[in-house]
């Protein structure tokens, strides 16, 4: 299939708008559109075609308040990290949408996985979370296309995820996105905003 220059700059342009969101409306994402997220993570490419992610809907109060509760409490772990001035930036920031994302996704990943026999992950093993990596970010373009925004909250600890959500021993907690409509548009990123971290041009080096 050929794709005009207008498709092309159509993609660019979703990469460059695609942001981290964390300030998010209550209101509430059409289902047409969460089967739309489902295609896109359908579409990743897999190693082996294992298809390895599997994807939880946090839609209960008592998850959420789990998972809050879980955010809480490795959030104030990972402030012991900082000097007194980086702290001071660290606790205003927004990390997580946990109480206000509409939609909610704990995302694992299958260790062990039947499919795909194993193919391509004998000496890297690590291509299966690298393939649900791909998928969530098959995710984060469409939903930005349809002018949604998705946030990962990383500050979790992945053991009491996988305990929370009773998932089997081979699979391993990869993403909790927070999914819905941004409060407001911005093409650049947040932790650049707020002088956190620039983005930085990386090179790519010849050898």
């Amino acid at each position: 299939m050929q794709f005009s220059d207008a498709d092309q700059q159509v993609l660019i342009d979703i990469m460059r708008w695609r942001r981290d969101v964390r300030h998010f409306k209550r209101e509430a994402v059409p289902a047409h559109l969460i089967m739309e997220l489902q295609r896109a993570v359908q579409l990743a490419p897999s190693v082996g075609n294992s298809r390895p992610w599997r994807i939880f809907m946090a839609q209960s109060h008592a998850i959420r308040n789990a998972v809050y509760e879980n955010f809480q409490q490795s959030s104030q772990k990972a402030a012991g990290i900082y000097e007194p001035e980086r702290l001071a930036q660290y606790e205003k920031l927004k990390l997580e949408a946990i109480q206000t994302a509409p939609v909610q996704l704990a995302i694992f990943t299958d260790t062990d996985p039947t499919q795909g026999h194993g193919l391509g992950r004998q000496t890297l093993a690590s291509t299966l979370e690298q393939s649900t990596a791909m998928a969530v970010q098959n995710l984060n373009l469409v939903a930005r296309s349809h002018g949604l925004g998705v946030g990962m909250v990383s500050i979790l600890n992945p053991g009491a995820m996988e305990q929370l959500f009773e998932v089997p021993e081979s699979w391993r907690f990869s993403f909790y996105l927070c999914i819905g409509w941004p409060e407001f548009k911005s093409d650049t990123p947040l932790l650049h905003e707020l002088g956190w971290q620039e983005n930085i041009e990386q090179n790519w080096i010849d050898m």
